[in-house]
């Protein structure tokens, strides 16, 4: 007896833990019935907010989708602007699912690939015709967040198929036969919505982003090429100004030293000359107040040059004024 109440009591636990199910913040959960969506009175199928919920075991089970905002990076793509110039845009967007129903419904059971893949098909549509509508100057300016913000809102809201608004075939059919789908599996009990709109998917674009706007390859060569030759013209023609200042500085520092020597050697000159008259004008006066002294004095200094050592020869004729103040005095006043 005490056997049979153990094992329903953990049958009772193990149905209660299989009946709840948890719905985190940041989820949403749908019902499946026997792999069909539990649905309500208007053919919707029924979305768990966050929170504690329970479910037949067993038999219902439930998909959890995420309701955060997602981020889908869009791969580099080629553009062409208003003056048919070609640009690689690398861009992001910012998207959440704003309709759960609406959004599985749409997407084939809430598939997120499916979704991007129309998402990214509108948004490169409208982008490639928003850019064919402005030039380079407007897209990397001030214009530039007023495309991404124009981008987003069209995405949201979808065309009005006015002759103003910029089309976008290439994803507005499947789009439409998205929307078509949902019409048809609730008996057109939803909110009708534009069919050009991402809320016809029960998405909604939060952000549209341009990371970065480049010049194609070739082109980026062609221009850094361009930009290579015009600095290096620009750094001869900066050597050669050099070279010529240089050029200029030389000879005026030549000239200065030319001019600075020769004024330098002709006031030696004059220097000199003074001295030599001053010495000539001493010597001059010396020799007026006494011939014969100077005379004597200037024999001595010429028999001390003549007569360095004693092996020194001189032949000179005995009779040579040379020798004269060396001889007796009756021969020297002779």
């Amino acid at each position: 007896m005490r056997k049979s109440v153990i094992a329903i009591i953990i049958i009772a636990l193990v149905v209660l833990y299989t009946s709840i199910f948890v719905v985190k913040e940041g989820e949403r959960g749908i019902k499946f019935q026997f792999s069909s969506v539990v649905r309500d009175g208007d053919k919707k199928p029924v979305i768990y907010e966050p929170g504690l919920h329970f479910k037949v075991p067993f038999i219902q089970s439930v998909k959890m989708m995420d309701a955060r905002i997602q981020t889908m990076d869009n791969q580099a793509d080629r553009f062409v602007t208003k003056e048919k110039k070609d640009l690689i845009v690398d861009s992001y967007i910012k998207w959440r699912i704003s309709d759960f129903s609406r959004y599985f419904l749409a997407t084939g059971g809430g598939d997120v690939s499916q979704a991007e893949v129309l998402l990214k098909r509108k948004f490169s549509d409208r982008l490639r015709s928003e850019i064919g509508r402005l030039d380079v100057k407007d897209i990397v300016t001030d214009s530039r967040g007023r495309l991404t913000l124009e981008v987003r809102d069209a995405l949201n809201s979808g065309s009005a198929g006015t002759e103003d608004e910029v089309a976008t075939p290439g994803a507005d059919n499947e789009i439409a036969k998205a929307a078509e789908r949902v019409q048809a599996e609730t008996n057109g009990k939803v909110p009708a919505v534009n069919p050009n709109s991402m809320a016809a998917l029960g998405i909604e674009v939060v952000d549209v982003r341009i990371k970065q706007i480049n010049l194609p390859t070739e082109v980026s060569e062609a221009i850094f090429n361009r930009m290579r030759a015009e600095r290096e013209a620009v750094a001869r023609r900066h050597r050669s100004q050099g070279q010529e200042e240089a050029e200029k500085l030389r000879a005026a520092a030549d000239y200065e030293v030319t001019k600075t020597l020769a004024e330098s050697e002709r006031q030696g000159r004059i220097l000199r000359g003074e001295g030599d008259a001053e010495a000539a004008k001493l010597f001059a006066d010396a020799f007026s107040q006494d011939p014969d002294f100077y005379a004597f004095i200037r024999s001595l200094r010429a028999y001390e040059s003549s007569f360095q050592s004693n092996q020194d020869v001189m032949v000179l004729s005995p009779d040579s004024d040379f020798f004269r103040y060396m001889k007796t005095p009756t021969s020297a006043t002779r």
